[in-house]
Order: structure tokens, then sequence, then C-alpha cells
């Protein structure tokens, strides 16, 4: 209210005044208000990011924004956390629990654990297992790029990258309603197995989703820094080691990760660093497996039965019925030793129950249990430490509730699991710290995170002896197995002289089965093919004093994709002056300049200046190579050691190092990445999806509302407290006005228009809100009229205090003149007739008559009234007393008079006394004088100015 706003600078002030105590709590606790108001309102233009855990089965989503602390966003049900599932259905998209009902009554176009088909090929064999689990989806392949396609119909089909796109904007609609923030920026979760393909094909949905990702960070990882963060002052500078052991619905893993302080040497400064040190998985075993299972054992035991002919497995809709109420069971038979699967009308008008127990669940899973540990100890072979090393063995994922899986941890590491983890919310709650790490707009305390290589990444090129010889290959790793990342390489190539290529692909994959490898797909990169190289080494021929060759240059960023960053020519010549030539730098070598301790160069095998100590896992068949290549270092270490020798004794010749870009061209070997025309023909589809859907929402919020209002006036219009603030004229034509609309809705309408709806809802309330407003007025204006009573009993008391401040009833503290008190008074009595006047007069009137006596007339005068005492409160505050002049001032002023004439201390000592008598009269005037000055000086000293600054400590901001 206009008053309420107007009192609130005020609040303060009003305490040194003798206001009632009435009135001073009105007006504190309208301030208090006012500011919780403008607090909430402040922080809407905020940042704010996001994290999605994306599992094969569920989804989760983190936020954090301005001023509040990270949490996990709630979907349209409350729940937290959302199946990842998408449906479509005459031509309506539905997601989560919608869309698994959808499922259920037509399989084929309700698509979910999609997360592992993504950068696969249609010939990889993790396509083929997802067609025996669900038979019922047509999968073909991509006419351009091989990959998977859903075909729904002729004129429907969607990719795997489309189909999460979509999932990821509905996770980003959580996250906005969560924080009500515009959201753009995100950290997402995935399996650590995931390959290039993989993880570029994620980055592709995210795209498609318009959303920026800050990183993609493993799941495993992610938990490790949810614990981390919530465990900081455990971790100090000796490691610890520990096991994150996680068993979703689809997969299995484990991570051997150590926390310990450490300094660094750039900075100075001391932060606590995670490091994963080895991994082992089973892309394949999770509890969708057992779930599966449990579903084919119950068709079979419904076939038994024989109660129909029609074999239950070749019913989509009955499968889909028997996979959901297979993972029911499953749920329960964690907690409970048997349960009953019962569904209504499974195939043919027919139910089926049937009692299963724990023990026929681990039967059927008899063959996966062997499996559970083998993650475990491939985790700890890679990290190379041994389990008496380890703190403590940590379980997440739904996975684990299992008994059957606990057991047989427990047995295999001899120790209690560590259970402290919220299994479903830890990855989220690690992602979303990240985010708010990256994101600008934050700052948090800073936890370092060294991921580690699962698959080794190496470079393979031919290079001619120049001896006559057939050319042989040389192979050289980059990123060997558990080195960590995000790490920077180069490698130079001082051989090759004219044009030539060199392939990027995984390395030793000796540690993973057949099988697994087999699942990777594509075991090549990319291709890189270096042009004009002839021409660039014969263009400077004359000038160059020697070529150091070419460099390329690698990373593996942050998310785990890997990057030819690019090829630079690189030589020395004589610097002639500090021309353009001299000065030139590359961007490309700036970022991977020797004192980056992640930088390592590597060479043919001519000039290696540094290697990584961890690329000698998994390269025995290139030993020989490696051979050839020390002693070819040896030469070169020699050789470099003479040049040094001369560029000592010719010491006036000054070398300047010149880079110059090499032309190249690079082909992606994995997966074909959705671009170009086929992703603009996502992007416009999906478009269309999203505007289709946002126009049904409109029309199905319009047609609620409409309807919703017809049913909520008729009800108002039933009940007396309404129904008398409306005529009977009122009430008639606006329950005839509702039974049109209502026959209205009902009707048939071809192609409806949410603007259809709303103009009628716009109709309506034309006439409903005259009644409303009515109801409205009758029932605050009794709180209104409180809150002014209040208000001038307040300024009745101030205006007796402030009677005894004027200059006829207290010479000695004039601070109001007459003029002002009797102002103040007669506003008060105009207030208080007009109150008295114009109550009585609405009394007199009907409910459903038009308002006299409105809430806004009231908050005007309680504005007015408030105005003319904030003036006087504020004369209050800034008045002083008068000092009078003594008779001893003057006397000391005569004597400074004096003393400038020169005349020094005349004065006798008679007059000194007769003085001193004469001013014993005026001593009790100056001594209250006094008194009242120590007053008002104590008052400054509590009363703080208004824009005085308070000295608070910022640690307690």
């Amino acid at each position: 209210m206009l008053a309420d706003t107007s009192i609130k600078n005020d609040t303060a002030n009003r305490h040194r005044s003798t206001t009632s105590l009435t009135y001073i709590k009105h007006l504190f606790l309208t301030a208090c208000l006012l500011v919780l108001a403008s607090s909430h309102i402040s922080g809407i233009n905020a940042a704010a990011v996001m994290s999605v855990d994306l599992g094969t089965e569920w989804m989760k989503v983190g936020v954090v924004s301005a001023g509040v602390p990270m949490e996990i966003a709630l979907n349209k049900e409350s729940k937290r956390k959302t199946p990842a599932l998408l449906a479509f259905r005459d031509g309506m998209r539905t997601f989560g629990e919608d869309g698994m009902t959808v499922g259920i009554r037509e399989p084929a176009a309700a698509y979910g654990y999609l997360l592992d088909l993504l950068g696969k090929t249609i010939d990889n064999p993790i396509v083929d297992l997802y067609r025996k689990r669900f038979p019922y989806y047509e999968i073909i392949g991509d006419p351009e790029r091989n990959t998977v396609i859903f075909r729904k119909s002729d004129t429907e089909q969607f990719s795997v990258e489309e189909l999460i796109a979509q999932i990821l904007v509905k996770a980003k609609e959580f996250a906005q309603e969560s924080t009500s923030q515009v959201i753009t920026e995100c950290v997402l979760t995935v399996p650590g197995y995931f390959g290039q393909a993989e993880r570029e094909a994620f980055l592709t949905a995210a795209e498609l989703a318009n959303l920026k990702v800050l990183q993609l960070i493993n799941d495993y990882t992610a938990v490790a820094l949810n614990y981390g963060v919530f465990h900081r002052a455990e971790i100090n500078e000796t490691a610890q080691y520990f096991i994150f052991y996680d068993m979703g619905a689809y997969k299995t893993s484990a991570a051997v990760v150590s926390y310990q302080l450490m300094k660094d040497k750039v900075t100075k400064e001391t932060n606590p660093v995670i490091q994963v040190l080895g991994v082992g998985y089973d892309r394949t075993l999770g509890g969708l497996e057992l779930q599966l299972r449990l579903r084919d054992y119950l068709a079979a035991e419904f076939n038994a039965m024989k109660k129909t002919e029609t074999d239950v497995t070749t019913s989509p809709r009955a499968l889909a019925k028997l996979f959901k109420e297979a993972g029911r069971v499953k749920n329960v038979l964690s907690a409970n030793n048997d349960h009953f699967a019962q569904i209504e009308n499974l195939l043919e008008d027919l139910d089926f129950k049937l009692q299963v127990t724990r023990e026929k669940l681990e039967e059927l899973g008899a063959d996966l249990w062997p499996r559970v540990v083998k993650p475990l100890e491939q985790a700890l072979s890679a990290s190379g430490l041994s389990l008496d090393t380890i703190s403590q063995v940590i379980i997440f994922g739904g996975g684990t509730r299992v008994p059957k899986v606990q057991e047989i941890l427990k047995q295999a590491i001899k120790q209690d699991l560590g259970k402290s983890l919220n299994a479903d919310e830890a990855a989220t709650m690690g992602a979303v710290y990240k985010a708010a790490d990256l994101a600008t707009g934050f700052k948090v305390k800073k936890f370092i995170v060294k991921d580690a290589v699962i698959f080794p990444i190496q470079v393979t090129f031919e290079r001619d002896p120049g001896d006559g010889s057939a050319v042989r290959q040389v192979k050289r790793v980059l990123f060997s197995q558990m080195n960590s990342y995000p790490q920077k390489k180069v490698i130079t190539f001082n051989k090759h002289t004219e044009d030539f290529d060199f392939n990027v692909h995984y390395g030793d994959l000796s540690h993973l089965s057949a099988q697994e490898i087999s699942y990777i797909g594509s075991l090549n990169i990319s291709r890189v093919e270096l042009q004009k190289v002839k021409e660039l080494i014969e263009k400077h021929q004359n000038d160059v004093i020697e070529s150091k060759g070419i460099k390329a240059y690698f990373t593996l960023d942050d998310s785990g994709i890997f990057h030819c960053a690019g090829v630079e020519y690189v030589y020395e010549k004589q610097k002639e002056d500090e021309g353009t030539l001299a000065k030139l730098g590359s961007t490309i070598s700036k970022l991977f300049s020797k004192d980056d301790a992640k930088d390592t160069e590597n060479s043919e095998g001519e000039d290696a200046e540094k290697l990584d100590p961890k690329n000698t896992k998994g390269e025995t068949a290139e030993k020989k190579d490696e051979k050839d290549s020390q002693s070819a270092n040896k030469t070169e270490e020699t050789k470099s050691d003479d040049e040094k020798d001369k560029s000592v004794k010719n010491a006036t010749i000054k070398l300047v190092t010149i880079k110059e870009p090499v032309e190249h061209k690079i082909t992606q070997l994995v997966t074909i990445p959705l671009t170009g025309d086929s992703y603009e023909k996502s992007v416009e589809k999906l478009s269309s999806i999203n505007a289709a859907e946002s126009i049904r929402n409109r029309l199905e919020s319009a047609l609620n509302a409409l309807e919703s209002h017809v049913i909520e006036i008729q009800q108002k219009l039933d009940e007396e407290e309404y129904a008398s603030c409306a005529s009977s004229e009122e009430k008639e034509k606006i329950l005839e006005l509702c039974s049109t609309i209502s026959d209205w809705l009902y009707e048939d309408h071809e192609n409806p228009t949410p603007e259809m709806y709303e103009e009628r809802l716009k109709e309506l309330k034309k006439l409903t809100n005259v009644f409303f407003s009515r109801h409205w007025e009758h029932s605050e204006r009794p709180e209104a009229l409180k809150a002014l009573d209040s208000m001038i009993d307040g300024a009745k008391k101030f205006l007796d205090s402030a009677k005894n401040l004027t200059k006829e009833s207290n010479p000695e503290k004039d601070v109001f003149t007459q003029v002002e008190i009797e102002t103040l008074s007669k506003v008060i009595g105009e207030t208080s007739d007009w109150k008295k006047t114009e109550n009585k007069a609405q009394q007199q009137l009907q409910r459903h008559d038009e308002v006299r006596l409105t809430v806004k007339d009231i908050t005007d005068k309680m504005s007015l009234l408030d105005r003319e005492v904030k003036y006087m409160v504020n004369k209050l505050k800034i008045w002083k007393p008068k000092v009078k002049p003594t008779k001893k001032t003057k006397k000391d002023n005569k004597t400074e008079t004096n003393e400038k004439n020169g005349e020094g201390e005349s004065t006798s000592g008679a007059n000194n006394e007769e003085q001193t008598k004469e001013e014993e009269p005026e001593s009790e005037n100056i001594a209250n004088e006094k008194v009242d000055q120590t007053e008002d000086k104590e008052d400054k000293t509590t009363e703080k100015p208004p824009n005085a600054e308070e000295h608070t400590p910022r640690s307690d901001l």
C-alpha cells in the first residue's frame, strides 16, 4: 500500500519519539514485510545452473541458484526422480510417468533405456542386445551415418540424439520451474566407459536441447566429488583411498579414488585433490538384466498355465505389462522374502497371479552373481593398490539394494559396506557442485578433480628410414590407461618433408575382453592429413638455420573428449631485427608451453624431449621401436650438445623460433556425428514438436481455466457470503452465461484454439469481477479500518507528547510551533470524523450496492495522516537545543582581546572576585543546560544517522 511504503523509511527514526507502542509495531511489521518482498524480488535475475544425472532408467536434476543451496529439482508430480522415458501417441508427446502409461498401451511408442545407444552404429552388438530385450521396436540404420533410428511410422522416426535431447528439454523445464529462472548451462553425468563417439553424441543431444554443457563428468567421479565435499574436514596430506561401487539399472562400475591435500606449485595454495586411480566396469550387468529375466520367467509361467493358445511373448502390450510388474516385484523382494506378481487382463481378458520368492529371483540370476565382484577387482588391478589399503568401499545405485549383491561384496572385501551416500542422488549433487564451480556468478570452495583414461589413445604413422629399407609403421602412445586428464600432449615429426598423414586410435585394450572391445565399436578415432608440407619447407629453405620439425598438438579435455588442436612447422632462424617476423608466436604453441607440467612432447623417435612415465603400460608390441628411439635420442643429445657449444662460441648470432601453421584435414573415423543438413533437420523437427506441445499446453490450460471458473462461480453463488454481493439481476445474468458456456464446452469443436477459450473466460470474468470485487471490499474493510484506528490512536498519543515540546509549554525544548500542533490536530480530527461518517454511511448500504467506503479510500487517509506525523518526527530528530552565552564566556573573550592588544592579565583580583559573585545566580541555569547537552549527546550515540555505515565484520555478513 502507498501508506505502508511511505512509512517504511522512517521506522528507525520513530524510536526516539514518544509514539505509542501500537504505532511502532504497525510501522515495524510493515517495514519487515517490504524488506522480505524486496529481497525476494532482487534474486529473480540471478544466475542459475543445473546438473542432469541421466541414467538408463531414471533422471535426476540438480539446481543451484543465487542464495539457494544445491538441491534436487522436483518434477510436476513433486517427485525427486523421473523415469527417463519419452512417448508419442496421437500426435502428443508425453514424458515420465505419463509416458510409462502410454508405454503399457502402445509399447512401440514409448522410448526408454536409450543412453547406451548413443554413438552406436546399427551393427554394434549393444544394438542387437537392445533388440533382444525389447522386441517390439522397429530399429533401422540411418542411411548417412549408419546409426540407430527408431521408426514409428512412415512419417515419424527419431534418432537417439533427438530422443535424448527432448528428455534434456524436460530436465531444463524442471530446473527452471524450481528456480524461477532461465537456465542454459549444465553439467551432465556419463558412464565412465563412454568413448569418443558416445561423448560427442551426448554433446550433440545437449546442443539440440539448447543447453551449453560446461562439462561431461563421469558418474563415479561426480559421486566421489559429492563425498569429498561433505567430508572435506577429514582430508589431509596423507592419501586416503576409497572404492565407489555402483550398480545401476544398465551397468555396474567401480572406481578407486584417492583424497589428499596438495599444494599448487604455481599459486602456492593448498587444496583437496580427488584422483581417480583405477576403474572397472560391466556395461551389461545391472538391475535391468535381473528384471528382464523375471519378466521372461513370469511369461513362461503364464504360458504353462495353458489358459490360452496365444503365446504371451507375441503380444507387445502383454510383454510390457509383464516387464512393469517384474520391476515392481524385484524391488519388493529386496526387502521381503516373497511376494505375489499379479496383473489384471494380461492377455485375452485373463488375469495372472503368481507367488515369487527371493530365492527364485536369485536362482534366475545365478550366472550374474560371479560378475558382481569383477569390476571391483578390475579397478584395484588398474590402480595397483591392494584391498588392505582401501579405507572403505562405498556403494550407490539402485542395484546395490539387492541383498545378494551386498552379500557378495561383503564376502569379497571382508568388511562392512559404506552406505552413507544417497544411492539415487549422489551423482546429481556432485555434478551440480561442479556446475557451480564452472559457472560464472558462483564461488565454491576449490576441489581439484583429476579423472583417468580408461581407453588409451595413440598415434600411428609411417616412417621412411631413409636407408632404402621398407617403410615401417610407428606407434606413439599419447594417453595411457589411467593417465589423468585434462591433459595436453605434443608429437614432433622431424623426418617428414612431404605431405603425410597419421591416424589416432585406441591403444592397447588387452585388459578388456573381446566382447567388451566389440561393444566399443570403431577403434579408430580420426585421421589427420597434412597438406602443402613440401611447399612450406621449401619457402624457408634459404633462411632456415635449423628445422625443429612439424609439431602436432593434442588435448584430452575435462569432458574426456580428444582433440587435435593444431599442427605447426617450427624452425629457427637468425634474428635480424625486432620486426613482425621475430615476434611471431602461435596461439597453439602458447597453449602447449613447456611451463605446463601436464604437457608432454613426444617425437617420432629422434628427439623425444619428455616422456610420460605411465606411457610404458601396454606397449610390449612396440619395444623394438622404442630401443631404436632411445638409440636415436642419444645421438640427438650428443648432436644437441655440440650445437650448444657452437652457439656459445658464436655468441653474437641470435636465433628466433618461428612457428607457422600447417594446413591439415581431420576426418572422424568413429561414428559419424550429427552435423550439417541432418542436424538442421533435427533442429527443425524438435522445434516443431516443442511448438506443438506449447500450443497444446496452452489450449489445455485455457480450457481448464474456463471450466474451473464456471464451476467456481456456480458454487460461489450458492453461498450467501458471495451471493449477497450480487443483485438478483446480476446473479440471473451470470448464471445464464455460465449455463451457456457449459453447454458450449461439451460441444465438438473443430480445430479448437486457445484464443476461443480465453475470449470466453474474459467475457465471463467481466461480469463476475463485479461481485467478486464487492466481496473483497467487504472482507478487507474491517482490517483496513482497524489499521486506521491504530494509526489514529498512535498519532493522538504522539500529539499529546508533541504539545509538551512547544515554546509556550517548554521554552527549553521549543521543537514544534503552535501552527504545526494545530495542523496535526486538525488532520487527526478530520480523519477521525471522516472515518465515523463514511463507515456509518457504508453500514446502511446493502452488500450488493455500490461500495462507498473502499479500502483505497482508507489507505489514502492513512497516507495523509502518516505524512503529517512523519514530518514532525523528522523535525524532532534534527532538533538541537540552543546554547545560551554566559558572562564567563564574555570575560574569556575580553581577556583574549586584551592579550591580543598586548595588555596581558591586568584584571585585579578584586575585580575577579566581584565577577565571580555576580555569576553565581546563573550557575544553576548553566548546570541545567549542561545536563541537557549531555543527554542530547547520549542520544546521538545511540541513534545512527540515516546514512551511517555499519562496521559489521565481513565474516558475519
